[in-house]
């Protein structure tokens, strides 16, 4: 996965933060592809990010990752103190999980959500929503 930013510092404030990245890898001032670049590691995902041009505009294309609900208030909190924009997450049926969205500075949409793909498929297959939170 790989996320083109103008600043490499602010997005690299963001992922080992928020997302509790390790760093593996800083080109400096090197570059071994199209512009400087660094790679982090969030669990078994490979994040690279590479200097350049924001998105031009906003939309619900996003990544998400998974957060287990006792963090929630935690990394609600973490993505606040950064002063990311939230983004009001949307209407969820009861016992599908809930989820934090935020963009950075380029634009990119990001979501920490508590619930499991399995938990959503067994919720959706138990019928009509009931009622949304």
């Amino acid at each position: 996965m790989t996320f083109i930013v103008r600043d490499l510092d602010r997005m690299e404030e963001i992922l080992t933060k928020v997302m509790d990245a390790r760093k593996v890898y800083d080109s400096g001032s090197e570059s071994f592809s199209t512009s400087r670049e660094r790679f982090f590691v969030v669990g078994d995902i490979w994040i690279a990010t590479m200097e350049g041009e924001s998105l031009p505009t906003r939309t619900y294309n996003h990544i998400a990752f998974k957060i287990s609900e006792a963090g929630y208030s935690t990394c609600l909190e973490l993505v606040r103190s950064l002063g990311l924009e939230v983004r009001e997450a949307r209407s969820r049926v009861d016992g599908e999980g809930r989820s934090i969205y935020f963009h950075d500075e380029d634009n990119h949409l990001f979501e920490l959500h508590t619930g499991t793909l399995e938990e959503r498929l067994r919720r959706y297959a138990a019928g009509k929503p009931q009622a949304f939170t």
